[in-house]
């Protein structure tokens, strides 16, 4: 049976025209190379080599086995090299789940300098999920779920990376523009945009409209938050955002943030890992970066 071995003594061989030079590299005895290589072409049936005194020449079928040696053995090496990549927590890639479509933004800014730390390390992101973040984090289809609502099970780690505040986002020449806060009875007349999420995860509804018995005129749902907030620009509606996020756009586009309620919603963004890959040098580093990250509050604190 051809084996991995007998490749790399036919490159060998082959790169140091001898058999002496050969085993000195492969830290073999020469008795013991030539036992292996006699071998080889016994278990083959056929020779790999014509001796010329004490010169070797690659018969047709050694030809055969040295191509296939020189086209196979860098794969096995490479896979040698990256799996101890793989091991130390050098290499591999960094799946990122997203339970809260304004982070996109935060998640940028994170994503750039980590994927210049770690060259060895794609990212991928997703954002929907058959059996929700918590489902996809059991089931191995991502490695870290960013949400504001953690759920906490045996085997999951939730950290915090950084606290916010929801605020209502309206047009800079909306009646609520200029209020100090908002009351619930204020949006009852109001078209409410927001991402397409189940109402009871969305904040401004189980946090501030349903405790007080208040459902907005109009509930529409819209996927980009650029889109989004040119519809509240242009008085189409009212939104729920971060306030960082809000801040952000209010640069480029003619929106305001009020508060939702005279204390505000105070919430914070979680990175959820499985406790088994805690050792994973990659993934820790990501999240330490994302702790450490202080865009969002420093956008809060303008």
């Amino acid at each position: 049976m051809l084996e991995r071995i007998h490749l790399v003594i036919i490159r060998e061989v082959e790169r140091q025209g001898s058999l002496t030079a050969a085993a000195g590299v492969l830290n073999l005895t020469q008795s013991a190379l030539s036992h292996t290589v006699r071998k080889v072409e016994q278990q083959l049936g056929t020779p790999v080599w014509d001796r010329e005194g004490r010169s070797l020449r690659l018969t047709q079928a050694g030809q055969y086995l040295l191509a296939l040696a020189n086209r196979l053995l860098p794969q096995f090496e490479l896979a040698e090299a990256r799996m101890k990549q793989y091991a130390e927590g050098q290499r591999g890639t960094l799946r990122i789940g997203m339970e809260c479509h304004p982070c996109y933004q935060w998640l940028l800014k994170v994503v750039s300098p980590y994927l210049s730390r770690w060259p060895d390390v794609d990212v991928d992101v997703k954002q929907r999920f058959q059996f929700g973040g918590i489902g996809a984090l059991f089931g191995y289809d991502i490695d870290v779920l960013v949400t504001p609502d953690p759920l906490q099970k045996q085997g999951l780690r939730f950290e915090p990376v950084f606290d916010y505040e929801q605020v209502l986002v309206v047009a800079e020449q909306h009646r609520l523009a200029n209020a100090r806060y908002v009351k619930p009875e204020q949006l009852a007349d109001e078209i409410l945009i927001t991402y397409p999420v189940e109402t009871d995860r969305l904040d401004i509804y189980n946090q501030f409209l349903i405790p007080a018995g208040v459902v907005p005129r109009r509930h529409k749902t819209i996927e980009t938050t650029d889109i989004m907030l040119q519809m509240v620009a242009s008085g189409r509606g009212v939104t729920a955002l971060p306030r960082w996020l809000a801040d952000e756009y209010a640069d480029r586009i003619p929106v305001m943030p009020v508060k939702l309620g005279k204390e505000g919603i105070a919430k914070q963004i979680f990175l959820g890992t499985r406790e088994a890959d805690a050792s994973i040098d990659y993934l820790k580093a990501f999240v330490e970066l994302a702790r450490e990250s202080d865009w969002a509050s420093s956008r809060m604190r303008r």
